[in-house]
């Protein structure tokens, strides 16, 4: 053969060379990952709930659910992790996207050297779409004027459209596509998470139409069940009947499916109610009669949400790719305790301090769900949702941080294996390692020519295979606006940080994971040695 010439005068002089575009394997499946926002442990019907979730619960029916999955107990640190594999803080993501704070672990925005999971995924052959909320980019670059270089078309994904901040108007949101604002759509009915679900069933539609072999990464982030709970009150009647027992009795009645479900060992203990909840036998009439309505609105969301995903999966199952999906359904966190004791209508008020009165609120109350309303429950109802666990967002006991993670794969998950349960430790940096193991890939030592740092998380592809196979993850620390934690070989230490105290002056408390589910029975002063030992190792890992 000819040695094809490469330089020349003229291009008749020249051997042409068609380098051609990256191509997945044949086979390659695609990856659906759908993330719910302050959704607590027990909020799926899969994980002990009585909110409707029939298909969450079907692709929990034939895939894993695992019990032992942990995030940072936070929205934009948590997506972060989940997106580059890497600790939050390593990326530049302490806390929420909205400011830059001033120190490299807190810029607001994940730094160029810990690619997303798009920006791997497309030398490799993807298409990548991001839906929904966004909230990894500075409030003050999200205007029209940019910069756009952290906006999702400028990390990896080729289609955006949802919401750039951490909370939005489902009935009159602000949206963004690609990489410039537009208008809602014009129509009467509308709703922010069908909107989300129609943009997601076209674009994979019109891909595999026309290259229905190339893989796409769906990244599918909802506003449910994040305030404000906005759903019609249809929906929202619906539950009434449901939580009027109060969320005493609904936390009992959680506590014991799972155990039914053997989600959670059976001598799991329901810790005490969480300081500042009160018993609902306690409450006056109008309190319950508010509160109740509060929880409806968002177990409401909650089963539309889950209504939406059903969608998508009668669109996958239509074009003939649901078999070769891999479809990961997580929280970010756990449920909110941003209504504060007695819920509000209004966040932003809550934030301010300034919150309506139980006269001024049982006044407008059968507004809930109005898009005039900005709600969020009160603090019993978040307890609950984290059942078995203790606290909440942002806290770094269990009620923060562990979350649920079902994954379903047809093509990958051995039928001997669907509905079951792994128990395995893993966190949500996790995420992306596993996922290109299953690919059989390997993170680029370079990406857009930045070279890159090493990702942090443990592919969980081994629990996949084998449910006995002992916990690969030995160590993970958390930290989250000074709240601390870190487990260690089943052990763990963790604190609750008081605002505006010393870090000196923090308590920390002691437990073992392996024989206390729920962080109930407090050792640090039976093992004073061993809490000492996770402490020193907490500051050596977050250093």
């Amino acid at each position: 053969m000819a040695e094809k010439k490469r330089t020349g005068v003229t291009m008749k002089e020249l051997t042409p060379v068609y380098p051609g575009e990256p191509t997945a394997p044949a086979g390659t499946p695609n990856i659906v990952l759908i993330v719910f926002d302050d959704t607590g442990f027990a909020d799926f019907g899969c994980y002990g709930s009585e909110i409707r979730t029939p298909n969450i619960d079907r692709l929990a029916a034939g895939g894993l659910r695992f019990t032992n999955f942990h995030t940072t107990s936070l929205c934009s640190p948590t997506r972060a992790a989940l997106l580059t594999g890497r600790n939050h803080h390593a990326v530049g993501m302490g806390s929420l996207a909205n400011y830059d704070y001033g120190f490299d672990g807190y810029r607001g925005k994940v730094t160029k050297d810990a690619a997303m999971l798009p920006e791997i995924l497309r030398p490799m052959g993807f298409n990548s779409y991001a839906i929904g909320k966004w909230h990894l980019t500075p409030m003050h670059h999200i205007g029209p004027a940019g910069p756009f270089d952290l906006w999702p078309t400028q990390r990896g994904f080729d289609r955006y459209y949802g919401f750039m901040d951490g909370a939005m108007n489902q009935w009159d949101p602000f949206l963004t596509e690609d990489n410039h604002h537009v208008a809602k759509p014009d129509r009467e009915g509308y709703h922010l998470t069908d909107d989300l679900v129609e943009h997601a069933s076209d674009w994979v539609s019109s891909q595999k139409s026309l290259e229905p072999e190339k893989p796409f990464f769906m990244y599918l982030a909802f506003g449910a069940g994040h305030s404000p709970h906005h759903v019609t009150k249809e929906r929202i009647a619906e539950y009434l009947p449901v939580f009027e027992k109060g969320w005493d009795a609904v936390r009992d009645e959680r506590i014991a499916r799972q155990k039914a479900m053997g989600l959670i060992p059976q001598d799991t203990v329901l810790p005490p109610r969480n300081p500042g909840v009160p018993a609902w036998d306690e409450l006056s009439e109008d309190e319950k009669y508010v509160y109740v309505r509060y929880q409806a609105a968002f177990a409401a969301m909650i089963t539309h949400t889950d209504e939406a995903i059903g969608r998508v999966i009668s669109t996958l199952e239509r074009i003939g790719q649901f078999e070769n999906t891999v479809f990961i359904v997580m929280s970010d966190n756990g449920a909110s305790q941003e209504g504060g004791p007695s819920g509000t209508m209004n966040q932003g008020r809550y934030f301010e301090r300034v919150d309506m009165s139980l006269g001024e609120t049982r006044a407008i109350i059968d507004e809930i769900g109005e898009t005039q309303w900005f709600n969020n429950y009160p603090l019993g109802w978040a307890m609950a949702g984290n059942t078995p666990c203790k606290f909440y967002k942002q806290n770094t006991h269990g009620g923060g941080v562990r979350d649920p993670f079902v994954m379903h794969w047809p093509k990958g998950i051995d039928a001997s294996q669907r509905g079951t349960l792994r128990h395995q430790f893993h966190h949500c940096s996790d995420v992306a390692p596993t996922l290109l193991e299953l690919l059989g890939q390997s993170m680029p030592d370079t990406i857009n020519g930045v070279k890159q740092m090493p990702m942090h998380g443990t592919s969980m592809a081994y629990a996949i295979k084998n449910p006995g196979e002992p916990t690969r993850k030995k160590v993970q620390h958390f930290e989250m606006i000074g709240h601390r934690g870190i487990v260690a070989d089943g052990w763990k230490a963790v604190t609750r940080h008081k605002f505006r105290t010393e870090l000196t002056d923090d308590v920390w408390e002691l437990y073992d994971l392996n024989n206390d589910f729920s962080e109930a029975h407090d050792l640090a002063a039976q093992h004073p040695d061993k809490l000492d030992e996770l402490i020193e190792l907490w500051w050596e890992e977050a250093a």
